[in-house]
């Protein structure tokens, strides 16, 4: 699939629900109100919209939220899209996740396939974690990265940047993660939804960032890359990389090459924009298969050649995109 600005579309990322079990201050309100069960796909859909794009080109896919593994049954949907790694369909199928469910899960994801996963981590301190996930419990998720340490599983560190918040803890993340043979990534917070706070108070560039490690560790441009949004360095000291996601203040669209599903079906051809295709509607329409691959065809000659994203005093108050980025797929 060539997108109308050359770039080959070969990453399809899968939101398999609205719903997570922390609440993050930069992500949602504490007060969420949900998706009705009604309005998501179900399983069988999901898998049936992810063959397509894999008979398509897709050759990476990666499952979302909301926290995936909070999805009942999605272990199911996990090893059915398995088959087409044994196959040699696909090249890889991973996730993202908060840990909250890997203690749990962790041996079964290796058993289908899974070989690296992103946990999203955004401090290394208990009371800190808990005021920033409001729900969460750092034992737990550190319980469940050793779980996948010991299941054979790669594990890259998702962490976002905030003013504030976290930005005294960056050094030692970088430490923690280095010292467990994981690499890290940290990502600028991103205008999505409405939340508690303001997120213009709160927005740490990156390139501040960076030039706060380049005191402590030697880094060097790595070699290493994906086709996706992150800028490698790599770390002498650890032996590991970091990368570094800037939205906001170095646009990375040029070499997008993903599309992101949500749990509603709505294909969503930008993160950062709103135009979007309903495959649901098409998928259970009389046409089905057929029409799906004519729709998605069709949503992939309207890609945009990048997002809008930008945080200020105005976007606050009307964010660049109303939905809440685990409506999307974080």
């Amino acid at each position: 699939m060539i997108d109308p600005f050359g770039r080959e579309v070969s990453y399809l990322r899968v939101s398999v629900t609205d719903r997570c079990d922390f609440r993050c201050t930069y992500c949602m309100s504490e007060n969420m109100t949900f998706l009705p069960k009604k309005d998501v796909l179900n399983l069988e859909e999901l898998e049936a919209i992810t063959a397509a794009f894999i008979r398509k080109g897709v050759r990476k896919v990666r499952l979302t939220g909301g926290e995936p593994l909070v999805r009942k049954g999605i272990m199911a949907l996990i090893n059915s899209l398995g088959r087409y790694l044994e196959s040699g369909e696909l090249d890889e199928l991973t996730l993202t996740t908060n840990g909250s469910q890997l203690s749990k899960y962790a041996t079964e994801l290796a058993s289908a396939g899974v070989k690296r996963i992103n946990v999203s981590l955004d401090t290394l301190d208990p009371d800190n974690f808990k005021a920033i996930t409001r729900w969460g419990n750092l034992d737990k998720v550190i319980e469940g990265l050793d779980a996948a340490q010991n299941a054979g599983l790669k594990i890259k560190l998702n962490t976002v940047a905030v003013r504030g918040v976290n930005d005294h803890e960056i050094d030692d993340m970088v430490r923690w993660a280095g010292g467990r043979g994981m690499d890290i990534t940290f990502i600028e917070t991103m205008p999505m939804g409405a939340i508690d706070e303001l997120r213009s108070d709160r927005f740490l560039p990156l390139t501040e960032v960076k030039e706060s490690l380049a005191k402590s560790w030697t880094m060097t441009e790595s070699t290493y890359k994906t086709g996706g949004p992150s800028d490698y360095v790599d770390v002498a000291e650890t032996g590991q990389r970091i990368g570094f996601i800037t939205p906001l203040s170095h646009n990375f669209c040029e070499s997008c090459n993903r599309v992101r599903l949500t749990c509603t079906g709505m294909l969503y051809m930008c993160l950062g924009q709103d135009d979007n295709a309903d495959l649901k509607q098409v998928i259970r329409s009389k046409n089905g298969l057929e029409a799906l691959s004519n729709a998605i065809d069709e949503a992939i000659g309207r890609k945009p050649k990048g997002h809008d994203f930008v945080i200020d005093r105005d976007s606050d108050l009307t964010p660049a995109n109303v939905r809440h980025m685990s409506v999307t797929g974080g």
